[in-house]
């Protein structure tokens, strides 16, 4: 049987910042997928640090070939850069709906193959100690911003898993944060991907 295919599309907490490649959450939830007798490839990561949710747009139409429109599984975490320089909730949302939309087309049209993985809550971390805004301001935004994202995962028909709660035990506990003192440590996201398989087996499960 052909391994199923596994998309994912993100930022730096898509492609592991800070850890190595075996350590991303979506290489630990590929192997955790996989020890469930479901046979799945290892994900084709589209991400990059920085990325906003207008650059990863860009970089999907640049993107040559472009993505399959027939993968098994799609995972879409962003946000965080556009919540990060401050471009403010209405400018993500038409991002976010339109890679949404760009989400669905490649899990061959059903929603229900898309999973949308919430933005950390980095303001619990050492780097966020000399932002200006301090970590309640961070926080409140970052959580305005997954509201925004969880109504139109509702409304689109795809899941929508929360790591944000998971990632602020970041801040009594820093074997969660990697080296960089920002993004997340291996442990972390092997947390994140505990969190995430149930959702990939239900989607992998579909057909």
């Amino acid at each position: 049987m052909t391994p199923r295919r596994f998309l994912c599309l993100g930022d730096s907490y898509t492609i592991g910042e800070g850890v190595t490649a075996e350590a991303r959450w979506p290489m630990q939830l590929a192997a955790a997928v996989r020890a469930t007798a479901i046979r799945l490839a290892d994900p084709q990561i589209i991400a990059r640090t920085g990325w906003t949710t207008t650059e990863l747009l860009a970089a999907l139409d640049a993107t040559a070939p472009p993505p399959r429109d027939d993968f098994d599984l799609v995972s879409l975490q962003i946000g965080v850069n556009d919540q990060y320089r401050g471009l403010g909730v209405n400018a993500f949302r038409s991002g976010f709906v339109a890679l949404l939309e760009r989400a669905i087309r490649y899990a061959a049209n059903d929603a229900r193959r898309v999973i949308v993985v919430s933005i950390p809550d980095w303001g619990v971390t050492p780097f966020a100690a000399s932002d200006a805004r301090g970590a309640s301001a961070i926080a409140a935004e970052v959580d305005a911003f997954n509201a925004t994202a969880r109504v139109a995962t509702r409304q689109a028909g795809t899941a929508f898993v929360d790591v944000t709660t998971d990632s602020r035990r970041a801040a009594d506990n820093k074997t969660l944060i990697a080296a960089d003192g920002l993004h997340p440590s291996a442990a972390m996201y092997g947390n994140w991907a505990r969190l995430i398989i149930p959702a990939a087996l239900r989607a992998l499960r579909i057909s």
